[in-house]
């Protein structure tokens, strides 16, 4: 039950909006040295990103 529930939280770009399943392979991921790893959108590049995962 705990992985149906994952797999229903989403993740959603604050720039311009872009939702997909948190985790999921639509994101981008960058490794940025100081601050780890980060999501980033698929359609605008942005790093400004709720993460549901």
């Amino acid at each position: 039950m705990a992985s149906e529930h994952r797999s229903l939280e989403r993740s959603r770009c604050l720039n311009c909006g872009f939702e997909a399943p948190g985790g999921g392979d639509e994101w981008l991921r960058l490794e940025v040295p100081k601050l780890g790893r980060m999501t980033q959108c698929p359609e605008c590049h942005s790093t400004n990103v709720i993460t549901g995962r």
